[in-house]
Order: C-alpha cells, then sequence, then structure tokens
C-alpha cells in the first residue's frame, strides 16, 4: 500500500502484549492442581472482559480486544500444555514438584517457606518459586536436614532443608 493512502494523524503502534512466564524449549509444563484452576480463572476472566467490549470506531477498544484476544490464544497454548502433577506422594519424605519446604538461609536462624510450582503460578512474594529456578532444581529429592549450596553472583548461599509439606 502506498504511504499516499496512510492517514498521518492515525499512525498508531501495534499493541504490546507482555509474553507469559518463560519455559524452556522441551521443558514440560508442569502445574499444580491449585495452578491449573487458576489458568482457568483467567481465562473466564478474559472471556467476560472480551464479552463487554464491542468494536466500534474506537482504536482503543479495538486495541484492548486485540490484547484480550492474544492474551487468550497464549493462555491457551500454556493450558493446553499443561501436566497437572499433585505432588501428594512421599511429599514428606523428599522435596518433589508441589512441595513446601522450610529453609533455614545461610547462618540465620530465621526460616522461609518455598513451595515448588509451575512457572505460571511461581511468585516469589507468596513463597512460590518455579520449578525450573536452580533453586528448585537443587532441592529436588533432597530430604530434612541436607544442605545445598547456591552459587550467586557475590558469593554462596547455604540452605538446609528444615520440613517438607
Amino acid at each position: 500500500m502506498s504511504r499516499a493512502f496512510v492517514n498521518e494523524d492515525d499512525q498508531r503502534e501495534a499493541p504490546f502484549v507482555p509474553p507469559r512466564a518463560d519455559l524452556p524449549d522441551g521443558v514440560t509444563n508442569y502445574v499444580t492442581p491449585a495452578g491449573m484452576e487458576s489458568l482457568f480463572k483467567e481465562k473466564e476472566m478474559l472471556l467476560t472482559k472480551l464479552k463487554e467490549l464491542t468494536i466500534g470506531d474506537d482504536q482503543d477498544k479495538a486495541n484492548t480486544i486485540t490484547i484480550v484476544n492474544t492474551q487468550l490464544q497464549m493462555l491457551e497454548n500454556r493450558i493446553s500444555s499443561a501436566q497437572v502433577i499433585s505432588g501428594e506422594a512421599d511429599s514428606d519424605h523428599e522435596i518433589r514438584f508441589g512441595s513446601t519446604v522450610t529453609l533455614q538461609i545461610g547462618d540465620e536462624t530465621k526460616t522461609q517457606k518455598f513451595q515448588i510450582v509451575g512457572v505460571d503460578e511461581a511468585d516469589i512474594k507468596m513463597g512460590k518459586i518455579a520449578f525450573i529456578s536452580p533453586l528448585a532444581r537443587m532441592l529436588m529429592h533432597k530430604k530434612v536436614d541436607e544442605t545445598v549450596t547456591l552459587k550467586l553472583a557475590n558469593g554462596e548461599t547455604k540452605f538446609k532443608v528444615i520440613s517438607i509439606e
């Protein structure tokens, strides 16, 4: 199309839709049952939002519809690739996907709890770490009283397993 037919005043960039949490190629998309439920709730919310929007001459609404449709497509891809893992078997004997682990960090007496979850569920503020994170990978199959050492840019940090739920 010739630039002569483009309205210079209506030069808008395509809306940016941030990608979902990174899942490396070839890695199975594990989710906890609660994580799968959360994905379905997110889908319902996006479908409701889409129903509330109508296309008219309003470019902002059209951009919002494009964004919501793109989010739905990415979510559908994530849901269709999800493999639900309950994490209940032997959960109190060794750390597995879905386990909640209490750790002593370094020499501190204070402990911290983390649950090992899928990438879409991970939220460090909620104490949920992705199973592909370096710490989670090191903790897998460890037992109470075992220690792992995580090498960081500024040195090493030791994590001792206090309990497993």
